[in-house]
């Protein structure tokens, strides 16, 4: 049964609308050529894997207000480079190849499956749509474009502008003032459970979580549950 007393969604972008991860490995890819770092790697997986494992533990951090942007963009590459071969990792370096990444990154179309479809729908029955997103500002509204969301969103509430991340409910806090939603009629759609669902449980909101895992059981119990976008159609 749809539940028909929401007028406000607050919408995760990364992973929820925009393939996030997928156009990130290929730009990482691009990355890895254009500087020929298969002078300092026997394979590509190893700079990869530890690209990745460093990424998810900053983001984390950087949810959690424990590392500065700055930090997160210089250290997230500085820590593959340094176990390379042959090469001088410095800070220069790393903001460089950062600043590239990004750069391919935001040029990328990639959304995940029924993310046009889910957008226009909900646009069709009335909802006002924010984006949230703890996205760096230059990079998002580019992200936008490329995807193709241009003008689909009444608001785009980002951390930057905030002065706090998801799930700090400072972020939520300016996400209420600047959008005028009320509480009790928001939902928070979003597939992080540390950065959406855990900060919109903690704030009191209603909450859809886009779990492409089902084996992985949520530690605390959400509104609603979904393994794909089309689905939140039969909620809302």
């Amino acid at each position: 049964m749809k539940d028909r007393h929401y007028t406000d969604l607050f919408v995760d972008f990364d992973d929820t609308l925009c393939d996030t991860h997928g156009n990130a490995v290929e730009a990482l890819h691009e990355v890895y050529d254009e500087y020929h770092l298969e002078r300092c790697f026997s394979h590509p997986d190893i700079f990869h894997n530890a690209y990745w494992e460093a990424n998810i533990d900053l983001w984390q951090r950087y949810g959690r207000g424990e590392i500065t942007r700055d930090y997160l963009i210089v250290e997230r590459f500085r820590r593959p480079l340094s176990q390379g071969r042959d090469i001088s990792v410095t800070p220069d370096l790393c903001l460089q190849m950062s600043d590239r990444f990004l750069d391919l990154c935001a040029q990328k179309a990639g959304v995940v499956e029924g993310a046009h479809e889910l957008v226009d729908y909900l646009r069709r029955r009335g909802y006002r749509l924010h984006l949230c997103s703890n996205g760096f500002h230059e990079v998002q509204y580019r992200k936008i474009h490329a995807c193709g969301f241009d003008g689909c969103f009444d608001t785009v509430v980002l951390s930057e502008d905030a002065g706090a991340n998801k799930p700090l409910p400072a972020y939520f806090d300016y996400a209420f003032r600047l959008t005028q939603a009320r509480r009790e009629t928001t939902v928070m759609i979003g597939d992080g459970w540390d950065s959406d669902m855990s900060g919109a449980i903690g704030y009191g909101l209603d909450t859809i979580y886009l779990n492409r895992f089902p084996e992985y059981r949520p530690p605390l119990p959400v509104t609603h549950e979904v393994t794909r976008l089309s689905e939140i159609m039969l909620i809302l």
